[in-house]
């Protein structure tokens, strides 16, 4: 885990009073469940199956541990309804700085526009990029999330990449 990160975080947004906190392990089930609301990951196999359980939970377990990487979790009112990764890259380029990335960012479907995800992905740049020592906070999203890429570029952020994917076979 990110262990330089302002956690918990709490803050306002439309559908009432929030924390923004680290995952645990009995998270795991409310987070299978807000990956499996959105449509591109429940057509990618996100389907909160009882037979992928054992897999998120050993990912959930494996986040947590290392390290340079974080699952952090949005409760509203004792629900989560809210998710999102994060993973510190060191690098050479750019004079050796320091990468965010922002991975897997849900919100719950029936809480979109309420203020939750900018909430949240303000608190990444506001708060834990600095606190990481980060340059640059990066992140990728599906084509066919449009409706993302608005709300990123609300935020700030540019689409200043082309971002590719190769499908390991198994």
């Amino acid at each position: 885990m990110l262990d330089a990160l302002p956690l918990p975080h709490p803050f306002d947004s439309r559908a009432g009073a929030a924390v923004l906190r680290r995952a645990t392990p009995d998270d795991a089930d409310a987070i299978i469940a807000l990956l499996a609301d959105d449509p591109i990951s429940a057509s990618r196999g996100d389907q909160a199956s009882d037979a992928d359980r054992p897999a998120y939970a050993a990912a959930l377990v494996e986040i947590l541990a290392a390290p340079s990487n974080d699952l952090l979790v949005v409760d509203l009112d004792g629900a989560l309804v809210g998710t999102l990764q994060l993973t510190l890259i060191p690098g050479m380029a750019r004079q050796g700085a320091k990468r965010l990335l922002v991975e897997a960012v849900r919100v719950s479907s029936t809480l979109r526009s309420s203020g939750i995800g900018s909430a949240a992905m303000r608190w990444v740049s506001d708060a834990a990029a600095p606190a990481l020592g980060a340059a640059l906070i990066q992140l990728t999203s599906d084509a066919a999330r449009t409706d993302a890429h608005r709300f990123y570029e609300r935020l700030g952020y540019v689409g200043s990449h082309v971002g590719f994917k190769y499908r390991v076979p198994r």
